[in-house]
């Protein structure tokens, strides 16, 4: 299956929040897509759809296809510590994702592209794969020769999120991750232990 590259206010209404940031039009239609969106559901889930629900919302949140995902998860039961954590700190050390994280593109999905288009360099060295894995002290920058892309200006200019494991210097365009987030760093609403259970069923 490929990426999904879809309406996302369709996606933010299906999980019932704005998980790609904000968008007005998911505030105005703070219900579930479809002619019976209004309408009280009838029912309650089951536990399955609950985790399952979880998981996808993991996915669409970072942009990560089911293959992807599940090599994270076996990186994550392989390692130290709790299992749903390093998950999400495994989505967290992406390339794509701390390129948005730094405020150097809008989007996870506009962060994908400029890692892809050959804009961004790690420690030097130009990396063009979106789920390169970043190692703390690594150095994050903008190649020189796309310092002036209108994308990556409009995009620094608006930005204003501060996160304690990364820091950016505006005037050179580049940044370090200074270290993996802990959980309570990670501003996404995900509840990871849920995406656990699904999987070790």
């Amino acid at each position: 299956m490929a990426r999904y590259t879809g309406p996302k206010t369709k996606i933010a209404r299906k999980f019932g929040e704005a998980i790609f940031g904000e968008d007005r039009a998911f505030e105005k239609r703070n219900y579930p897509p479809g002619q019976h969106g209004l309408a009280k559901k009838r029912g309650k889930k089951s536990e399955y759809a609950i985790q399952l629900m979880e998981k996808q919302k993991a996915k669409y949140t970072y942009g990560i296809l089911e293959k992807q995902f599940r090599g994270l998860f076996e990186r994550a039961s392989a390692a130290r510590g709790v299992t749903g954590e390093v998950l999400i700190q495994l989505c967290e050390a992406r390339l794509d994702n701390v390129v948005f994280r730094m405020g150097i593109a809008p989007s996870r999905r506009s962060a994908r592209q400029i890692v892809s288009h050959r804009h961004i360099t790690v420690n030097g060295e130009v990396v063009n794969i979106p789920s390169y894995h970043l190692k703390a002290g690594d150095k994050i920058a903008v190649r020189e020769k796309s310092k002036s892309l209108d994308i990556i200006e409009r995009s620094l200019a608006a930005s204003s999120h501060v996160y304690e494991w990364i820091t950016w210097n505006d005037s050179q365009k580049e940044g370090v991750f200074v270290s993996v987030p802990t959980r309570t760093q990670i501003p996404e609403n995900i509840k990871e232990q849920l995406i656990v259970e699904l999987y070790n069923k």
